[in-house]
């Protein structure tokens, strides 16, 4: 068996490191499918789970019958697309089922290179076990997209904001694990800087609550009303964001409130971006880590910017689709921008992940 050191070139780990940067790119794909699937409102065109068989699609018109005829059955179609032409049913089944034929490729390209680089010793032994633990929580996400569909095809006429949030935050952190394991198989060109690591990860998880907070405003089509900004309805804090009883459901079922939430913690985590600039170019200037704490307020800058004008446009879906790739490309900046703060892990270590270069990196 072949032994890591016996890559040709200087960067024994580049293979690993790109076959994880293809995960992450399918994942971020496999968002904003979803969030195209969700827009078109398409989730719930397919009406069974069916990991194996589901890969296909129908095949011919007795197929396409069959389908349509599972879909007549929700709740949906009854109270929303009934008299749907057979047409129009395709169109929100190929969103659907691509979102789901996604899923089962990302499976693919996770398993079968783990099972190779695994036999053929080319994986540090740090990594084997969170590389396993993130297919495994890849799994679970399928489970979970199953758990949140199946709110939806009975009682209800779409899916559970609450599950459709928390569907969206996992494939999130599924995202941050896959560009962190990346991270830490590249060289950094800067010593670590650990005073700063609880700064960006505290960015890190305000990015991930706004992102949950976002995943509600989605399923409550929150964003299609109150399209002013800074005010609604005339108000910084508008009246009737406590109407629910009790008045915590109000926090996942009152649209009002939600969008209220997610303007706030939007006005919070660019605070807090800011500060944390702030502070780096105070007391790390002219560093790599100082350049890309202004590349970090950049991005969440222009993200807010995207967002306003989502909203003021009543959510057309270039742009809706446009502020999830942004929060999704400033998931990666501030997941790297943790990392390079970290200490350089030993990637060659064979005694487990805690083991650290005594240098930073």
């Amino acid at each position: 068996m072949s032994n890591i050191q016996e890559f040709p070139n200087d960067d024994p780990h580049a293979l690993v490191r790109w076959w994880l940067y293809t995960i992450a790119v399918f994942v971020a794909v496999m968002v904003l499918v979803g969030g195209a699937t969700r827009l078109t409102d398409s989730g719930l065109s397919i009406t069974e789970w069916a990991p194996v068989s589901g890969m296909i699609p129908p095949l011919n018109p007795a197929d396409w019958a069959i389908e349509f005829d599972k879909y007549r059955t929700t709740t949906e179609y009854q109270t929303i697309n009934k008299g749907m032409s057979m047409d129009a049913f395709k169109v929100i089944f190929w969103w659907e089922w691509g979102h789901r034929f996604l899923g089962r490729i990302i499976g693919i390209i996770a398993v079968v290179p783990l099972i190779l680089f695994w036999v053929a010793g080319k994986l540090p032994q740090w990594i084997k076990w969170p590389l396993v633990g993130m297919v495994v929580l890849g799994g679970f996400q399928g489970f979970v997209g199953w758990w949140m569909v199946k709110s939806g095809l009975t009682e209800r006429v779409d899916v559970s904001q609450l599950r459709l949030a928390i569907h969206l935050t996992m494939a999130c952190i599924i995202f941050v694990a896959t560009i962190w394991l990346a991270r830490s198989l590249a060289n950094h060109t800067e010593e670590g800087r650990p005073e700063f690591a609880w700064q960006s990860a505290g960015l890190l998880l305000l990015l991930l609550v706004q992102i949950f907070i976002g995943g509600l405003v989605a399923g409550l089509d929150a964003g299609m009303a109150y399209n002013t900004w800074p005010m609604m309805e005339g108000a910084f804090v508008p009246q009737g964001l406590f109407v629910i009883d009790p008045a915590w459901l109000n926090l996942t079922d009152n649209a009002k409130m939600v969008q209220f939430m997610h303007r706030i913690s939007a006005y919070v985590l660019w605070a807090a971006t800011f500060a944390h600039m702030m502070s780096v170019l105070r007391n790390a200037g002219g560093t790599t880590h100082s350049r890309r704490a202004v590349a970090v307020f950049c991005l969440i800058t222009a993200q807010a910017l995207i967002g306003i004008i989502t909203l003021v446009l009543q959510v057309p879906m270039s742009w809706a689709l446009a502020h999830q790739f942004g929060g999704v490309v400033l998931l990666a900046a501030i997941t790297a921008h943790w990392r390079a703060f970290r200490p350089k892990q030993n990637i060659s270590s064979p005694k487990g992940f805690g083991r650290l270069n005594p240098t930073y990196g």
